[in-house]
């Protein structure tokens, strides 16, 4: 089974998440939930989703820290981290392309980004 993580601390902006992918999840993927750093890495751990949409500011670990730590961490590097964030300066955005984010999406966003997201990580025939 596909899985997608979304790690976000703002609830809203998980919900939001979760209304943009209900055809996805409709389609048997499964959306995971976390709300600070450290419980997205227990997640990650527990589950190695295929997809992670990751928030930078977030409690406990921030998105870089665990940005890092997946694609360094053997058996998770493949694991596709897009970073969504409100934060849009160049400097961030340098800071995690060299954490090795596959993607980098700054808040607000059109949905239809979210979706190419997916159909980049699963194929548009899978979703």
């Amino acid at each position: 089974m596909k899985k997608i993580l979304i790690v976000d601390d703002e609830p809203n902006n998980r919900i939001l998440l979760q209304e943009i992918l209900e055809e996805v999840e409709q389609g048997g993927t499964m959306l995971l939930f976390a709300a600070d750093g450290a419980e997205a890495l227990d997640i990650i751990r527990a589950e190695k989703p295929d997809l992670v949409f990751l928030d930078l500011m977030l409690p406990e670990r921030d998105g870089f820290e665990v940005c890092r730590w997946v694609k360094h961490q053997p058996g998770f590097e493949s694991i596709f981290v897009a970073v969504l964030t409100a934060r849009s300066q160049e400097a961030d955005k340098q800071k995690a392309m060299d954490a090795k984010a596959d993607m980098y999406i700054t808040k607000p966003f059109k949905p239809s980004v979210i979706i190419d997201a997916v159909y980049k990580v699963f194929g548009t025939e899978d979703i």
